[in-house]
């Protein structure tokens, strides 16, 4: 059987899914002390460290410079298919509306004292996007570039870096570039791996550092963001890809498990879960999980995904699916339901979701516009997408009046010396003079 079937016929037995996910994040510890060496190697050798480490795992050849020249850039968008770069700009044209719709503004209020209190909304200087290289370089995530730097771009950040790996020759793949003159990012870098992650934090001869680190990566990437966070801000700490099904008797099982077998592409770690009420589609959805994932190409890690993390679950009723899949917390929800609509108020955890037949999850992770930088691992249920405010910093502003500050300074001293800070009350009370 490729893919487990759960029947689940009352809360009491829920653990059962949620024990089946729990080991996806487990971490590896020698990745960890693996990865603080090579943060510190770069940190101490800069470029050279760099370098060697390209030289290790991606390009035994590498020579310098690491920063791919402009005409590099250009040349690749002249090479590629016509057909090719008119999509990535209608990509980017969707995911553009979308980010700059999402703008925060600064405001201010004015009290009747003439007080006025505010909060100033700032873009970051300087944004690092780590785009990955997918197998040996020649299957970079060119969606990953578009969703990290479109928002970036929205929100005003002046400079904006990408690191991604070579491929063994020490070239980059032209969609990359092509993509990358396309929206007007120029500082492009070949290294990927936790010492790409190394260069952006803590700088090199080459590469100046940044404020605010984003992009998907491998669990060397992923734990090399987590141990330079609070040197730098990051978008999040993401795990394996997962797609969670809500689905009614009305439901395509073929279209159904042609969206499960999406993420299960992904990688080996990756989770589709579809959760139902109505038997015969559970089975009908497993029959096409066989029959679909014998013709794909990358069928060995989908039968790993599906035996290893996978599940069609059987419940009593459409609540309890839906009550459910809130304490699962999915990356990606797809509503396939008679009314999905009806459904949208009562989920409250899920990175993104999908309501109806014709809004499968690939149409979000390339096309429609919405960020497919999403929490992992539950941790929706207190995070959010990347978007235009990881790049942004709020600040608060306070101008206060004469009136104002006199008519309170005998309440502030009072609460500072409620905490023995003498000097914080004498502050306030000069000002009655």
């Amino acid at each position: 059987m490729t893919c487990r079937l759960l029947s689940l016929s009352s809360e009491a037995m829920w653990p059962e899914l949620l024990r089946l996910l729990e080991n996806r994040d487990n971490p590896d510890q020698t990745v960890e002390t693996d990865v603080r060496a090579m943060l510190d190697a770069v940190r101490k050798g800069g470029d050279s460290a760099v370098l060697e480490y390209v030289r290790r795992f991606d390009c035994p050849d590498m020579r310098p410079p690491l920063r791919v020249p402009a005409e590099d850039l250009e040349q690749a968008a002249r090479d590629i298919p016509a057909e090719s770069l008119d999509c990535i700009k209608q990509a980017a044209d969707n995911i553009r509306a979308f980010h700059e719709a999402q703008k925060d503004r600064s405001w201010f209020l004015t009290r009747d004292d003439g007080t006025i209190l505010g909060q100033k909304i700032e873009a970051v200087d300087r944004a690092g996007l780590y785009v990955p290289g997918g197998r040996g370089g020649n299957t970079p995530l060119i969606s990953s570039l578009l969703m990290t730097a479109i928002p970036a771009q929205a929100a005003g950040v002046r400079e904006i870096a990408v690191v991604t790996p070579p491929r063994a020759d020490g070239t980059l793949n032209p969609h990359i570039l092509a993509a990358a003159h396309l929206l007007g990012v120029h500082e492009i870098y070949r290294m990927g791996g936790a010492w790409a992650i190394a260069a952006l934090a803590y700088g090199t001869e080459t590469v100046a550092p940044v404020d605010v680190i984003a992009g998907p990566g491998n669990i060397w990437v992923t734990t090399a963001k987590r141990l330079v966070q609070g040197r730098v801000g990051i978008d999040m700490i993401a795990g394996p890809s997962e797609v969670l099904v809500l689905a009614d008797d009305s439901a395509n099982p073929e279209w159904l498990a042609a969206d499960m077998l999406s993420q299960a592409e992904h990688d080996a770690l990756a989770s589709a879960i579809c959760i139902t009420d109505n038997e015969a589609l559970a089975h009908a959805v497993i029959a096409e999980l066989e029959r679909q994932s014998a013709t794909l190409p990358r069928a060995d890690i989908v039968r790993k995904s599906l035996a290893d993390w996978s599940a069609v679950v059987l419940v009593p009723d459409m609540d309890a699916a839906i009550a459910l899949a809130n304490r699962v917390a999915p990356e990606h929800l797809e509503v396939l339901m008679r009314e999905p609509w009806s459904v949208l108020p009562r989920i409250r955890h899920a990175g993104a979701v999908f309501l109806g037949p014709y809004a499968p999850e690939p149409l979000g992770d390339y096309f429609a516009g919405p960020n497919h930088v999403l929490p992992t691992l539950g941790t929706a249920r207190f995070s959010s997408a990347l978007s235009v405010q990881t790049f942004c910093k709020r600040t608060s502003i306070i101008a206060a009046s004469p009136a104002f500050a006199a008519a309170n300074a005998d309440a502030v001293a009072r609460l500072a010396r409620m905490e023995q800070l003498e000097a914080h009350a004498r502050s306030m009370e000069c000002r009655k003079q």
